[in-house]
């Protein structure tokens, strides 16, 4: 059974990120290892928000396979960063391009605008 995050005066987590991560089978160990360490940021979709990546390579018999694993984040004023969103995208995107972002993500980010 996936555990999910709780609230700290530092980070709060979103209910659409806590969906995804149990959707996508992410721990929240694996997204503050994003957080903490990413291999690339860009600017996100929503207006005052950040992305940040990491590549997972397989094992096994599909060693070639790569993806990536994204979330969305926001920080405040105050140093407070609200966990948004979170997705795995399957193969790689180059640096700089759209942010390759769900469908369901965007529909949801309209409807909080």
């Amino acid at each position: 059974m996936l555990s999910l995050p709780k609230d700290t005066p530092q980070l709060r987590w979103t209910r659409h990120i806590k969906n995804k991560m149990v959707f996508y089978h992410l721990s929240g160990a694996h997204i503050m290892r994003i957080l903490r360490s990413p291999q690339r940021i860009e600017e996100g979709v929503a207006p005052e928000t950040s992305a940040a990546m990491r590549v997972k390579k397989s094992v096994g018999a599909n060693k070639k396979r790569e993806e990536e694993l994204w979330i969305m984040y926001q920080t405040k004023a105050n140093r407070k960063i609200t966990m948004i969103s979170a997705w795995r995208y399957p193969g790689r995107t180059k640096p700089g391009a759209a942010i390759p972002i769900p469908d369901d993500t965007l529909t949801e980010l309209a409807k909080l605008s």
